[in-house]
C-alpha cells in the first residue's frame, strides 16, 4: 500500500495567530534618508515587509519620494516593471512611532549625519537602541549601519546585548552587493548566523569583520582617496584621468573622486579624522585637497559641486 503523504494544515488556516513566523518577515529601519531608503528598498524588493521611522510626515513623504526614485531608476534600466513597483511599495510603511516596530524581528538604525558635525552622534544612536529595546521582543535583532562607531559601545547599556550587531552597506557604490557584518563583544553566535542569513536573503555576499574603526571597505577607500588627492596636488594627473585609470584600468564603477562626491566630502573628512584619532597613522590624515573642499562647502552631489559639478539630478555637467 502506498504511503500517504500528510502535511500540516495550520498554515492554511484563516487565523494568523498560530502560524510560524518566517525569519525576517518584518524589517524595521530607523531613519530613511539616502542610506535608510536604500536598505528599505532592498529589503522590500526581496519580499520583506518594511516599516521605517521618521520624525514627521513631511520626512516620511520625502522618504517615499526617494524610494520611488530608486524604483523608477530600475524601471528605466529594465530591471523592474510598473506592477512590480506597486507591489514593492505596498510592502513599505512609514511611521513616526517606535511602537510600530513591535512586530519586527530585525531593526536597523540608520539615522542621518548631523549637518553641523558631519557625524552620527553616539548618544543619539544609543537613544534609538533604548527606544527599540522597549518595544521589541527579546529575540528581535537590533543592528546599526556602522563604519567607524563601535557596536560594543552602542550596545553597552542594553539589557539584551547579545542581540545587537553592526552592519555596513556600501550604499554609494552602484551595484554593490556585499555586506560587512560586525559583531560586538556581546553579540551571540545565533545573532551572527541570523544576520548572515539576512545577507543571503537580500542577495548580498558578506564578510565577517572584527570590530574596528573603518572596517575593510572604508580603510581601503579612504587611503586610496588620500593618495589620489596627493597625485592631484603634485600635478601628475587630473581628476578625470585619475578616475579613468580606476574605471577603465581597474574596473571600478565610478572612480575614487566620483565616489567621494556621492558619499559627501564633509562626511569623508570626518571619517578620516576618526581613523586618524583611532590609529594615529599619517595615512589617515585628511588631504589638504579635501579640507579645502569642505571649507568651500563643496561637498559633492549634495551641494552641486565637489570634484565635479552636478546638475539638480546629480548628473555631471563639468
Amino acid at each position: 500500500m502506498a504511503k500517504i503523504t500528510t502535511e500540516p494544515i495550520e498554515r492554511y488556516g484563516l487565523s494568523k495567530r498560530h502560524r510560524r513566523k518566517t525569519l525576517f518577515s518584518n524589517i524595521g529601519v530607523v531613519g530613511c534618508g539616502n542610506e535608510g531608503s536604500e536598505i528599505a528598498t532592498t529589503a522590500a524588493i526581496h519580499g520583506m515587509e518594511v516599516v521605517f521611522l521618521e520624525p514627521n510626515q513631511e520626512k516620511i513623504a520625502n522618504a517615499f519620494s526617494r524610494i520611488e526614485s530608486k524604483l523608477d531608476e530600475k524601471i528605466t534600466n529594465w530591471g523592474l516593471t510598473e506592477n512590480e513597483k506597486k507591489v514593492i511599495l505596498s510592502r513599505i510603511t512609514g511611521t513616526t512611532s517606535y511602537t510600530d516596530f513591535q512586530h519586527c524581528d530585525f531593526v536597523i538604525e540608520v539615522i542621518r549625519y548631523n549637518d553641523h558635525t558631519g557625524e552620527r552622534q553616539i548618544n543619539a544612536r544609543k537613544e534609538v537602541f533604548r527606544q527599540l529595546e522597549q518595544v521589541l521582543e527579546p529575540t528581535a535583532i537590533i543592528a546599526s549601519n556602522v563604519a567607524t562607531v563601535m557596536m560594543t559601545e552602542l550596545a553597552s547599556e542594553l539589557k539584551y546585548q547579545e542581540r545587537c550587531i553592526g552592519m555596513h552597506f556600501m550604499i554609494n557604490i552602484p551595484g554593490s552587493q556585499i555586506l560587512e557584518i560586525v559583531p560586538s563583544l556581546y553579540t551571540s553566535l545565533e545573532t551572527l548566523e541570523k544576520v548572515s542569513q539576512f545577507a543571503k536573503l537580500i542577495n548580498h555576499e558578506y564578510i565577517n569583520v572584527t570590530e574596528s574603526s573603518g572596517l575593510v571597505s572604508m580603510r581601503l577607500f579612504l587611503t586610496q582617496l588620500n593618495e589620489a588627492c596627493q597625485i592631484l596636488m603634485e600635478g601628475v594627473s587630473t581628476v578625470e584621468d585619475i578616475d579613468k585609470v580606476l574605471t577603465v584600468g581597474y574596473g571600478h564603477s565610478l572612480g575614487v573622486f566620483r565616489t567621494a562626491d556621492k558619499m559627501g566630502i564633509e562626511k569623508i573628512v570626518r571619517l578620516l579624522n576618526n581613523l586618524y584619532d583611532e590609529y594615529g597613522n599619517i595615512k589617515y590624515k585628511p588631504s589638504p585637497v579635501l579640507l579645502r573642499k569642505v571649507r568651500a562647502k563643496n561637498y559633492g552631489i549634495s551641494t552641486g559641486k565637489g570634484f565635479y559639478v552636478y546638475d539638480e539630478s546629480g548628473n555631471i555637467v563639468k
